[in-house]
């Protein structure tokens, strides 16, 4: 398996491209602000030929060169119905203080093709399969893409921002929630098996086994069961 990753724009947003190997159809995950360049030269590099573009959510450092992307090579995108309308509005997915400034750099809105994510499904692209797990609480429509052990390759999860290497996604956009980001990561990351590979993982990738012992957010999720508070953090973007 080929999984092709860079930091994309002012916020270093984790686009990646996955495909069975060098030379065959890949899928696109999260081409954020700035990322079109960084697809195109991956693209050529490995000799990908994309299919899809995934969403793991719509906040606009994640889906800011969705429409260039897809419209260059004239591929659907995937994102869940809840954030949808972040595409073309990203003001009102963000709050008018972080929106506004951004205005007048980006070109916002849908693509050609725009297909629903619903949560559990099985997407079969690029010779791949993505399980679709809903998991609101960054947002209302987050989701995260799982992927089966291959050969000698371990189970991956594509987090988005529900989970990182020592931390969790924040809630305090608009559409986020403390309450829900709990609910997913009891219902969705814990009962992985401690081998899955988690990306992105900030400056390092990591694994459900090392976030179970080390990850004080997810550590205080499992041992006080359903409906625990546990303090959110707080980052600026």
């Amino acid at each position: 398996m080929l999984i092709a990753g860079f930091p994309a724009g002012a916020w270093g947003t984790n686009c990646y491209l996955v495909a069975p190997a060098a030379g065959e159809e890949c899928v696109i995950i999260d081409p954020g602000h700035q990322a079109a360049q960084g697809v195109e030269e991956a693209l050529k590099k490995h000799r990908l030929k994309p299919v899809a573009v995934v969403l793991t959510h719509g906040h606009i450092d994640h889906v800011a060169s969705v429409v260039p992307v897809c419209g260059a090579h004239d591929v659907p995108a995937w994102i869940h119905p809840e954030d949808r309308f972040m595409m073309s509005d990203p003001e009102k997915a963000l709050g008018r203080s972080i929106g506004m400034p951004l205005m007048g750099e980006l070109t916002v809105g849908e693509p050609d093709d725009v297909k629903e994510l619903t949560d559990g499904v099985k997407l079969e692209l690029a010779g791949l399969e993505l399980t679709v797990a809903h998991a609101p609480g960054h947002t209302r429509g987050s989701v995260t893409f799982g992927m089966p052990e291959v050969a000698d390759i371990p189970p991956l999860l594509f987090s988005g921002d529900l989970l990182f290497a020592g931390s969790i996604g924040r809630t305090d956009f608009p559409g986020g929630s403390m309450d829900d980001m709990l609910e997913s990561l009891a219902r969705v990351v814990l009962p992985l098996d401690d081998s899955t590979v988690v990306l992105p993982g900030h400056n390092e990738h990591t694994t459900i086994g090392r976030e179970r012992a080390t990850n004080p957010y997810l550590r205080q999720v499992a041992a006080a069961g359903p409906g625990a508070h546990v303090d959110a953090p707080r980052r600026g973007m």
